[in-house]
C-alpha cells in the first residue's frame, strides 16, 4: 500500500534590504514603523498591535482603495531578535484557514537578506492573494530603507 502525502500551497520571497538585521527585525515588531510598509500598493493600514514574544499575538486592520477593510491576526511561535520571527496568520474572515509565516534575517554585508515564507495557505488561489500581499509590502519596506 502506498501512502500519498499531503501538501498545502505555500510561497517564499526573498529581498535584499539596505538595513541592518536588527532594523529590520524592529521594522517587522514596532507598531509605528510596521504601520509604515505593512499592506500591499492599494492599501492604508489603520491599526497595528504587536506583542513580539512567544505567545504574545499580532492584529493588523487595513483599508483597501476600494473601501473594503482587512483584519489579520496571528500568535508568535518564536521570536528570535534580529534573526526570525514565526507566527500564526489568519484573516478576521476565514478565521478556521490558518496558515504560518516564517521570516529569517541574515547579514549580507551592509544590509540584510530577508526571507519570507508563508505556508500552509488555504488553495492556490490564496497563494495568489498573499504574494500580491507580500510583495507589495516588501516593496514598501524596502523604501522605507532607501
Amino acid at each position: 500500500m502506498h501512502e500519498s502525502v499531503a501538501t498545502t500551497p505555500s510561497l517564499t520571497i526573498k529581498r535584499r534590504l539596505n538595513a541592518t538585521p536588527a532594523e529590520v527585525f524592529e521594522a517587522w515588531t514596532d507598531p509605528k514603523l510596521l504601520m509604515q510598509w505593512f499592506g500591499p500598493e492599494n492599501v492604508v493600514t489603520q491599526e497595528v498591535s504587536v506583542d513580539a514574544r512567544v505567545g504574545g499575538g499580532f492584529r493588523v486592520v487595513m483599508l483597501e482603495d476600494t473601501g473594503e477593510r482587512h483584519e489579520v491576526s496571528g500568535t508568535y511561535y518564536e521570536v528570535v531578535a534580529n534573526e526570525r520571527l514565526a507566527f500564526s496568520w489568519s484573516w478576521v474572515t476565514t478565521p478556521e484557514r490558518v496558515s504560518r509565516v516564517i521570516v529569517t534575517f541574515k547579514p549580507d554585508g551592509a544590509g540584510t537578506i530577508l526571507t519570507l515564507l508563508h505556508e500552509q495557505l488555504f488553495d492556490e488561489q490564496a497563494v495568489k492573494g498573499h504574494t500580491h500581499g507580500w510583495t507589495g509590502s516588501l516593496a514598501k519596506l524596502e523604501a522605507l530603507f532607501a
